[in-house]
């Protein structure tokens, strides 16, 4: 039975997550969902600046590993996306027969993108000879000009990024930062001499991704993505995985390791010590406001959002009260607004004219991380009221304010990584035992798609197609940690250190 308490504040219970996330982006007011196109939201200022402050993070990991930010055009010419096509088609075709691409000539090209792009065909009341398409990533931008500017090993390493709007014709269920039409989009692009220092990219990026999550309170599994679900050209695709609330995996990050293969589409190449031609390197590196999406899923409970504080955009409410009684309590506030920006913290005064508890309602429901409140016997104590959105509520000195709520933050910040630690862990189990009957998987017990499941698995495409079509669950593929002693893979038999997830994915 729903708490009747909680329906007024038209939340639903998060333990109906599938209706409490769509209601609490609107009801905090990260989003508009009523633009007349479908999965085209109107980002609210509230969202906006979690979102941006989210990409303030991105982009201090990105000066810090000596990225440069660029801004490339919208808009792309068909006849890009038809050479980015063909080497897809050859990849895909290389793989499904076992060969190297380099072997392998094919006449018919694969759709590719055509069918996920937006199409621009007309410019004003002229049909334009050569289509265009919103960029859904941009690799074919991008490469066409790398190719004009790199010309000797001097030019290299090219560590690039940008932080853009990207559209994909998304034709499942939308969903909030989850699942959009258009996408606030993060990628770096970064070429290389060789495949040793592409490599050597892809380990800086695996930190630099775990660098964010960890602001972001994002516990997360990383995995090397199965062959079939690697990004069309990459070599190989590593991916980092939220497990949200109702037991389904959310992709918050990839990054790929091209090899050579983009630059021989793109003639991308460099002349080296010796004065010859080589093909260059390249890898890319990928989030999005899928990022947002966790951060609401994960964190927040039957009350509202609760932020991490490194994005939140208001990390410290002031709840000035009985002001009308002395004049006192607004001057005190002001000065504890000023103290508290003086060291950095982002702080709001709510001076409205309304009850104490209905503003104690609102800002709950944002997920401000800490509520602080002044009344005329505080001053007179030299102390304030403090009240954590994690739980927890008392009074604390004015002396040395700023430290001490920054120490504050900081508790919240390992507290939410620690809760949310727990949701993420107990969703997972290992597989049920099993057995092959007919050719069919047959478990010891019911395969729920509500929960993640750990299993030791080191097989091949088949066992894998067999895995996922007795389950009705998804090969996340092979996890980063391993396990420390060998195991019994679940199809084959053989002993094995691989350790695999099985998830419902966004």
């Amino acid at each position: 039975m729903v708490d009747q308490g909680k329906a007024k504040r038209g939340i639903p219970p998060k333990s109906d997550f599938n209706s409490w996330y769509p209601a609490i982006v609107e009801i905090a007011d990260l989003v508009d969902k009523r633009y007349p196109i479908k999965g085209m939201d109107v980002w609210k200022p509230y969202g906006w600046k979690a979102m941006t402050l989210i990409d303030g993070i991105t982009r201090s990991e990105m000066d810090r590993t000596d990225h440069y930010e660029y801004s490339f055009p919208l808009l792309v010419p068909e006849d890009l996306l038809e050479k980015e096509n063909r080497l897809v088609a050859r990849l895909k075709a290389a793989r499904d027969v076992g060969v190297d691409p380099s072997e392998l000539r094919i006449d018919e090209d694969d759709p590719g993108f055509k069918k996920e792009v937006y199409w621009v065909k007309h410019g004003g009341d002229n049909e334009l000879e050569v289509p265009m398409f919103l960029r859904p990533t941009s690799e074919t931008p991008m490469y066409t000009m790398f190719s004009l500017w790199i010309r000797s090993h001097a030019d290299l390493p090219l560590k690039t990024f940008q932080i853009v709007n990207t559209f994909r014709y998304e034709t499942k269920q939308t969903r909030s930062f989850i699942r959009v039409r258009e996408i606030h989009f993060f990628e770096a692009h970064t070429v290389h001499k060789n495949e040793d220092d592409a490599t050597k990219q892809i380990e800086e990026d695996a930190k630099m991704v775990q660098h964010i999550l960890h602001e972001l309170c994002l516990p997360n599994i990383i995995s090397k993505r199965p062959i079939w679900d690697t990004f069309p050209g990459a070599w190989y695709t590593t991916a980092a995985d939220v497990i949200m609330p109702n037991g389904r995996t959310l992709q918050v990050g990839t990054y790929h390791h091209y090899r050579d293969q983009w630059a021989k589409s793109f003639d991308l190449k460099y002349e080296d010590e010796n004065g010859d031609s080589q093909f260059c390197h390249q890898t890319t590196f990928g989030m999005s406001e899928r990022l947002l999406g966790a951060i609401v899923g994960l964190h927040g409970d039957d009350q509202g959002l609760i932020f991490p504080p490194s994005v939140s955009p208001i990390q410290v409410i002031i709840m000035p009260i009985a002001s009308h009684i002395s004049e006192d309590v607004m001057v005190y506030a002001k000065k504890i607004e000023s103290d508290l920006r003086k060291v950095g913290i982002r702080t709001k005064i709510d001076d409205r004219n309304i009850r104490p508890g209905t503003k104690h309602y609102d800002w709950e429901i944002k997920g401000v991380p800490i509520r602080l409140e002044i009344g005329p016997r505080d001053i007179s104590d030299n102390k304030c009221v403090i009240s954590l959105r994690t739980g927890g509520k008392e009074s604390i000195s004015l002396d040395n304010l700023g430290n001490t709520v920054l120490n504050y933050l900081d508790l919240i910040s390992n507290t939410l990584r620690e809760n949310a630690k727990v949701i993420s862990d107990g969703m997972i189990r290992n597989l049920p035992d099993s057995s092959i009957v007919n050719g069919e998987l047959i478990f010891s017990s019911k395969i729920q798609d509500d929960l993640i499941y750990e299993l030791p698995f080191d097989g091949n495409d088949s066992d894998a197609e067999l895995l996922e079509k007795s389950t009705g669950l998804t090969l996340l593929g092979e996890c980063e940690n391993t396990y420390q002693e060998q195991l019994h893979c679940v199809i084959t038999g053989k002993l094995t250190n691989k350790k695999q997830h099985l998830a419902k994915m966004y």
